[in-house]
Order: structure tokens, then sequence, then C-alpha cells
């Protein structure tokens, strides 16, 4: 293990030879990734999974928007990006728990969304994220790699155009990270640290709060919180625009899960992952509250 990633590890400072310890870092359903400490410092190499290009992700931007983060202070420092080897090196960040561990602190949330908001409010990042975009490449990607799809699979793309249609108009674009699983969100002190850009680009600031909501499981009060938390007040569209963007988070990784089981070679169901999220999302589409949150915000257009 340590020799296929040893001409990585040489381009770190001090990494030459056989000074390095290397240590598998657990979690990631995307790429490989290691913790290295050499002569008193650590670093997180990252390894790009193979076919990264077909789930959407631009290694370039990644990096680009990494820096952006590091620079405000909410993300690891940046130490080498090595395109050509397939490679990203952070600082290694020294924490004792994820975000979900802690949530349900109301000053932790509040922190959070503070964090969220800080690169929202940051400098551009490159290229532009949609998530109803986002499913129609995986499903037409995962098509062409002979993916087998559930039966309802059309009901759920009927349901996704109209959430599209409802939000078009909508929209606040700003620099997202698209990804707020609990294992890139970390906590340390009275500090959050953000990891893992790699889908970050211009987007829905309401599709990283409502992806952050889903993946932590937050509540309907937590919701109500994180928005005034956000915004100062809680408007009922945008509750509404929070819900229907929740759905969206399950779509596209739903989609994001189906389309991996074609691609990836790691160990790591990706159908179940993939159902689960389709699941919960035909649940709660088929529900009398989703008729409610798009007339919400179709009333607003």
């Amino acid at each position: 293990m340590a020799q296929s990633i040893q001409h990585i590890i040489n381009l770190i400072p001090g990494g030459q030879g056989k000074n390095a310890v290397i240590t598998p870092l657990e979690g990631g359903i995307t790429n490989r990734n290691y913790r290295v400490d050499v002569h008193g410092s650590s670093y997180v190499v990252r390894v790009f999974g193979m076919n990264y290009q077909e789930l959407g992700i631009v290694r370039a931007h990644e990096y680009h928007c990494t820096r952006i983060a590091s620079d405000l202070g909410i993300g690891p420092e940046v130490i080498q990006f090595l395109p050509d080897q397939g490679a990203l090196i952070t600082r290694f960040i020294e924490v004792d728990k994820n975000t979900a561990a802690c949530v349900n602190i109301t000053d932790t949330l509040q922190r959070i969304v503070g964090t969220i908001k800080q690169y929202h409010q940051g400098p551009s990042f490159p290229g532009h994220f949609s998530p109803f975009q986002a499913v129609r490449d995986y499903h037409k990607r995962a098509i062409s790699r002979q993916v087998r799809f559930p039966d309802d699979l059309s009901q759920s793309l009927s349901l996704m155009d109209q959430i599209e249609h409802a939000l078009i108009s909508v929209q606040r674009v700003v620099p997202c990270h698209n990804d707020l699983l609990p294992d890139n969100m970390l906590h340390a002190g009275d500090r959050i640290w953000i990891l893992d850009w790699e889908y970050a680009a211009m987007g829905d600031l309401f599709f990283d709060l409502g992806n952050f909501a889903v993946n932590h499981e937050l509540t309907d009060d937590q919701k109500t919180q994180m928005l005034h938390y956000y915004f100062g007040e809680v408007r009922s569209s945008d509750l509404s625009h929070l819900h229907l963007m929740c759905l969206a988070s399950d779509h596209r990784e739903a989609f994001w899960g189906y389309l991996q089981s074609g691609l990836s070679t790691l160990d790591f169901d990706y159908m179940e992952y993939g159902q689960k999220h389709l699941d919960r999302f035909l649940t709660i589409g088929q529900s009398p509250a989703f008729k409610l949150w798009v007339e919400e915000v179709s009333t607003k257009n």
C-alpha cells in the first residue's frame, strides 16, 4: 500500500525515503485517503478515484475551491496539487468528531450555519452546479454503463421536474460546497472545518442548506432554526424552498449511487446507498406536504 503512493509522498517536504508513516483513512466512497506523518507534521494524501470525470468532478476546480476555503480559515491548508499523479495533499486536521456527533447542540448548529454562510459570501467558485442537471447526467452515464434502475425511476424523474420548475426563478446563486456529509464537516472546539470540495461550484444556497439538513437528519424544528440563523428570520417560502432542496439532495445522491455502482472498484454497496436515498425521496415526494411546498414557492414566483 505504502509503495503504491510513495511517489506522491516523495513530493511532501521531508517525505522522501522511509521517513513517512502511512495510515489509510476510512470513510471515503470516491477516493482513497491516507494520513502521512513525517518529521512531526501530518498530511492527508487524497488519491483520486477512477472515472471521477463521469461524476462531474473537475479536479482543478476542487483545488481552486479548497484554496479559497483554506484562505477563509474553514478548510485545510493545501500543500500540493498533483494532477499528473492524481492526488491532492492537504494539512491533516486533528479533531475527535464530525458535526453529526454534536449537531443537536444549539451553539454548534449556529456555528455550522455561520461557517456555511462565510464561504457563501466569499470569492466566486469556478463552474456551476445544478442537482437537476447532475441527475440527468448521472442517469445518462449510468445507462451507458448498463446499470439496472428500479421500476419507479420515471416517477422520481417526474417529481424532480416539478421541483426544478417550481424553483427555477427563485434560486440564489452563491459559492456552494454541494456535498455536506457529516464526514466532510469536522468540529474542533469553537471551529468548524469543511473538507472535500470536489463538487464545489456556484449554485443555489438552498441546495447547500438542504444537503446539510438531510445528510445530518435535522428535525423540522432544526431546519427552521437553521434558516433563522442564516437569514435572521424564517419566511414560509424559504422553508418550502429548503424542503424541496432536501428532496433534490436525496435524488442527486440516489443517482450518484447508481452511477457509482457502474464505475467504482471500492468495496461499497452503491446500489443499496442509492436505493435508500430514492426511497426517502419518493416517500416524501408523494406526501401532501410536497404539494404545499411546490405551491408555496410557485406563488412566490
